[in-house]
């Protein structure tokens, strides 16, 4: 009987954190179905009538700028970046696992100690840097940028999912022949995929959401969906049905990714939890 009511009490309180995380997002999508004079009243009208001049102003048919290049950019900069972090973080994690080196602790340590110099601290240099080399308002200077940020994060990801691997597995595959490209693209990733598929949703969305590089050295060409977020902010006032629409337009990739790998995003983020 105690057990169930602990079970059931857990259950609850499941929920009731569910629901509490979820009505930011409710009231978000809400408000951006109502027009500006129904969003700026305090309090919100909920029962307030809809309309989509909202997505219309965000989509331009208002006269605006159009978000499509925004969007465009973020996408090419969060998916290369991604890729490029994968392509570089796997065989760093199957060296750090499966074909330890030495000190690998060390190696590990190294790449997280590298998280922990404030972004905002190395903004100027790569600012000076970017401006001398004519780099300024490139979507490839965020592309590298992203890279860089998001590698020792998946390092340190893979290398705990590449450690639950079976040795076995791999040692059959190299008495068989097989090189480390084929043994890690056949062999390596296919069992590793859940926490491949998790690493690579979390530097997506970093990469996606990220707006402090993005608002420093980008202008017009490589402007990005967060930067053209904060257009909506205006001397004007903060027009808030707006922002609401364009913000829960802009978060339906991450979104749409996260439901698409999802399970394996459970498998990835909970492999080698349980022995």
């Amino acid at each position: 009987m105690n057990a169930l009511l602990r079970r059931n009490g857990l259950g609850l309180v499941a929920w009731l954190a569910g629901i509490v995380f979820f009505l930011p997002i409710a009231w978000m999508a809400l408000t951006s179905f109502h027009s500006e004079a129904d969003a700026a009243t305090n309090p919100p009208s909920f029962a307030a009538s809809l309309t989509l001049d909202g997505y219309r102003d965000f989509f331009g048919s208002g006269g605006g700028a159009s978000p499509w290049p925004a969007l465009i950019n973020s996408t090419v900069a969060s998916v290369v970046s991604t890729l490029c972090v994968l392509l570089l973080a796997l065989p760093a994690a199957y060296a750090l696992s499966i074909r330890p080196v030495k000190k690998w602790t060390d190696v590990l340590f190294f790449f997280l100690s590298t998280k922990m110099l404030p972004v905002v601290a190395g903004l100027l240099p790569i600012y000076l840097f970017a401006k001398n080399a004519g780099l300024l308002d490139n979507i490839w200077l965020l592309v590298i940028l992203y890279t860089s940020m998001n590698l020792p994060i998946a390092v340190w990801m893979m290398q705990s999912f590449l450690a639950e691997v079976p040795v076995a597995v791999i040692e059959a595959a190299r008495v068989d022949g097989a090189r480390l490209p084929t043994v890690l693209a056949r062999v390596v990733a296919p069992i590793a995929l859940p926490g491949i598929a998790a690493t690579a949703l979390i530097c997506f969305i970093f990469s996606w959401n990220e707006l402090l590089f993005a608002r420093v050295l980008t202008g017009v060409v490589a402007e990005t969906a967060p930067v053209f977020l904060t257009g909506f902010i205006t001397s004007q006032g903060l027009f808030l049905a707006k922002v609401c629409a364009a913000s829960l337009v802009i978060s339906l990739p991450v979104l749409a990714a996260g439901f698409a790998a999802q399970d394996k995003l459970v498998q990835g983020l909970s492999l080698g939890a349980v022995k």
